[in-house]
């Protein structure tokens, strides 16, 4: 018996939506089509009595409306839904079957304005991996994740939810004995650096959103579920630049290409690398664009040393700035 195969089928070809709704709530219930301008509901002619009804927003059922009048596998997605493709059978990946790994939007919309930019005219395009592999970059994990019995003591321990709105927020609370530290350094010192770049690697929706660590900090010990960006030895430019390119709005989408569930957890394991940034063709270019990245956090710790100076010759206040204070003192008196 002949089994049936529809005009759009290839062995070649893997089809693949990434429609984000198939017109159903996650109660079950039908989902709505909400005007993303003024916030109110679509409606629609009813074909049978004519009547406005609410519309249905369900993504899914276009791109299979779509697919059902194709007559051929398709020699482009031109024409086709955005969110229905056809992919290649060699770029599928069975141990990577999650649909929206093989979005083609986030990398095309940040090729397209690469090209169209003026503000980025003469930039080239690399992904992480190809620039660390070219040492252009650094890139690290954290450190570890110690018990809880063991945060007693003087070091400030980072967790994820530390990371918030662009700064490294140590929580004064939360700090571990210098020996664990170093246990978990792997020697007397953390390795980071003054604006280091930093940012979840699981187990947030913040993945993909870059905090810098600033002068001061260096004396703290991070969860291993980070993941740390400093320029290499090859770079053209420094952090701020670094920071400039991780935060624009066509990088930053490409995230959403990479970082999946695992089972109730967001988790981006070494996919980011895959994320493409514009690299500047020289090093004043690089500046110049970053710089105001490089005003905000320079000014902001030349005001935090001024103020910790001021607390620390003061001595009357329970403020801290950097918030490794403590683990310093503890580090003298011994």
């Amino acid at each position: 018996m002949a089994v049936y195969k529809p005009k759009w089928f290839s062995d070649d070809f893997i089809m693949v939506s990434t429609a984000p709704t198939c017109g159903l709530t996650k109660g079950g219930r039908l989902l709505k089509k909400v005007d993303a301008a003024t916030g109110q509901r679509v409606q629609i002619k009813d074909p049978d009595t004519g009547a406005m009804v609410d519309a249905i927003n369900d993504r899914l059922l276009e791109d299979m409306q779509a697919l059902s009048k194709l007559k051929a596998v398709p020699k482009s997605n031109t024409g086709l839904p955005d969110t229905l493709s056809f992919v290649p059978s060699e770029k599928v990946n069975v141990s990577c079957a999650v649909p929206a790994y093989y979005d083609h939007r986030f990398d095309d919309h940040f090729n397209s304005t690469l090209v169209a930019d003026p503000e980025l005219s003469g930039f080239s395009a690399s992904t992480l991996h190809d620039l660390e592999k070219d040492g252009y970059i650094t890139i690290r994990g954290g450190h570890g994740s110690p018990s809880q019995e063991q945060r007693i003591g003087d070091v400030p321990y980072i967790k994820v939810s530390d990371l918030r709105a662009g700064h490294v927020n140590i929580n004064p609370t939360n700090r571990v004995p210098r020996a664990i530290a170093e246990h978990f350094w792997r020697g007397p010192t953390s390795g980071l650096q003054a604006f280091d770049l930093v940012c979840p690697e699981r187990t947030s929706k913040n993945i993909g959103d870059f905090c810098v660590l600033m002068p001061g900090q260096e004396r703290v010990m991070m969860t291993r579920e980070v993941i740390v960006l400093r320029p290499g030895p090859e770079a053209k430019f420094d952090a701020f630049y670094l920071l400039w390119a991780m935060t624009l709005k066509i990088v930053r989408d490409q995230w959403r290409r990479v970082v999946f569930m695992q089972t109730n957890r967001e988790d981006v394991g070494k996919r980011y690398l895959e994320i493409s940034i514009p690299v500047a063709p020289d090093a004043k270019r690089a500046a110049q664009v970053s710089q105001p990245f490089r005003d905000y956090y320079t000014k902001i710790a030349d005001a935090r040393v001024a103020l910790q100076g001021y607390l620390a010759a003061d001595s009357k206040h329970h403020f801290f700035v950097s918030g490794a204070e403590e683990a310093v003192e503890a580090e003298g008196e011994a």
